[in-house]
């Protein structure tokens, strides 16, 4: 018998999973914690699907968000969607967080609209977005303040004076396979905090010269 449970994982801000099987969403989880993906996330996982009366054997495909998002959390939920997939023998598809969002909104929206995500140090992740939910613009990192003048809606939409929205883990699950494939890489759209530096930096004093010398 075939398959047809398909798990949504996004950790691009906080933790969210979500199922849906043939296009109806069965369950969804969130755990409002931006710090505690790697602890948080296979429990959300195992406790969605038994609020489903599912397995994680019944899982026959992965969707994971990819992002933007910071580096550490993206890199746990990628990893844990690849490894799950690994192990059951499924697919794995990457799709821009962001496009999960614009989703979920789409039968509402009555023109273009932006979906947006808190980048920290004052600025935003946030794309474009058409009123059929199809991306035209983005994603790009940006300070809130520099935002078309459009319809805001998002994880990080307070930033930009509107109410928040965040990302649906069944929105995820539901529409996920009909998105467009971002490939696995997590798109951080910034260079990680912490990087291996370019050049040694000499610890030694360097000799003081006599008033008057030259070198």
């Amino acid at each position: 018998m075939s398959r047809t449970l398909t798990l949504g994982i996004d950790t691009s801000t906080d933790v969210r999973v979500g199922l849906a099987d043939k296009g109806v969403v069965l369950a969804a989880g969130a755990v409002a914690d931006n710090r505690a993906h790697a602890e948080q996330l296979m429990p959300l996982v195992n406790a969605t699907l038994a609020d489903a009366g599912r397995t994680l054997a019944d899982i026959g495909s992965i969707v994971v968000g990819v992002g933007p998002g910071p580096f550490t959390g993206l890199r746990v939920g990628v990893v844990t969607a690849q490894t799950l997939a690994f192990a059951l023998g499924v697919g794995v598809r990457g799709v821009c967080s962001l496009d999960a969002v614009a989703a979920g909104h789409r039968a509402e929206a009555a023109g273009e609209f932006l979906v947006v995500s808190d980048a920290r140090r004052r600025e935003v992740y946030w794309a474009r977005y058409a009123a059929d939910g199809r991306r035209v613009e983005g994603p790009f990192v940006a300070p809130a303040s520099e935002l078309p003048e459009l319809p805001v809606i998002g994880p990080g939409a307070a930033l930009a004076g509107a109410a928040a929205t965040p990302l649906d883990g069944g929105v995820l699950a539901m529409a996920g396979p009909g998105l467009g494939d971002a490939g696995l890489s997590p798109l951080y759209l910034r260079r990680p905090d912490a990087e291996v530096p370019t050049a040694r930096k000499s610890t030694l004093l360097q000799p003081r010269l006599a008033r008057g010398a030259t070198r």
